[in-house]
């Protein structure tokens, strides 16, 4: 059996001839409202009015977002939109004295995560709710988002891994004809295992009563799987060559001594109970 061939037209259809919708943006769809059905779920079961819940989307929503698109412009291409500061926060880009509608062409994974926790802190401040009650609940279905980010990386044939040497991986031939590590469908796999394990412990014990357990356990599986993964991905830009890990896991430390950090004071605080 040799390698997959993954030819895929990223652009589903083109609106008003100009407009693209592609897979990438449907799958993030597809991602939050999955994750938003869940989350759902456990507002319901706790008895929280669903309002609240709604409240709390509209500040994710706008955190994740901003934080995405921002942490892709300082952390990967701080050069170019240093000098291009408008097209951060605008789907055009200035080219042959006219714009072009070019989408939102870089999005980081890790800045999302940055915006959808200060987005958290910021609601809990103003609503008056615990910071770590949210954040625990939200951090089961955040693999679940990420998850169908990297399917729409793979849609559009793009972050993809290091060369197989053998007769196996897949060929994005919208770039090259050399098999790969499908490290998009890595990541998404790793992601809903991580569901999975942070949704049964939620259901089945009682870790949610300890504040920042589950949101430290996320943390911690969510960006070791990415840093592993990242020794099979290909440099995004090119300044990483000459880096000893990628930018990638250099953003990815923080985020797991933060979940370190976390479920050890979790401990101390069960073990304070006990």
């Amino acid at each position: 059996m040799g390698p997959v061939v993954w030819n895929v037209d990223p652009e589903i259809i083109k609106l008003f001839g100009s407009i693209p919708i592609r897979y990438y943006g449907l799958c993030i769809l597809l991602g939050v409202l999955i994750s938003y059905q869940i989350v759902k779920k456990v507002y319901v079961q706790e008895h929280i009015p669903i309002e609240k819940l709604e409240q709390l989307s509209t500040y994710l929503f706008v955190g994740i977002v901003i934080g995405m698109r921002l942490g892709h412009c300082l952390f990967y291409d701080f050069e170019y939109y240093s000098n291009h500061i408008v097209e951060i926060f605008v789907p055009f880009r200035w080219t042959n004295d006219s714009w072009e509608f070019t989408g939102f062409q870089g999005l980081a994974s890790h800045g999302g995560s940055i915006g959808a926790i200060l987005a958290i802190v910021f609601y809990s401040f103003k609503h008056k709710t615990s910071i770590f009650w949210i954040l625990d609940r939200i951090a089961i279905v955040a693999p679940i988002t990420g998850a169908f980010i990297h399917l729409g990386n793979f849609m559009n044939s793009e972050i993809y891994g290091k060369p197989t040497h053998g007769n196996y991986g897949v060929i994005f031939m919208r770039d090259d004809m050399i098999p790969r590590h499908p490290t998009q469908l890595y990541e998404a796999f790793a992601y809903v295992l991580i569901f999975f394990a942070a949704w049964f412990s939620y259901k089945t014990t009682n870790v949610r009563h300890y504040k920042g357990m589950l949101f430290g356990f996320v943390l911690i599986a969510v960006f070791t799987a990415r840093f592993i993964i990242e020794y099979f991905k290909e440099n995004q830009v090119a300044f990483e060559d000459a880096m000893t890990i990628n930018m990638g896991q250099w953003l990815s430390i923080p985020f797991i001594v933060s979940g370190i950090v976390l479920l050890f004071l979790s401990r101390l605080q069960r073990e304070t109970m006990l």
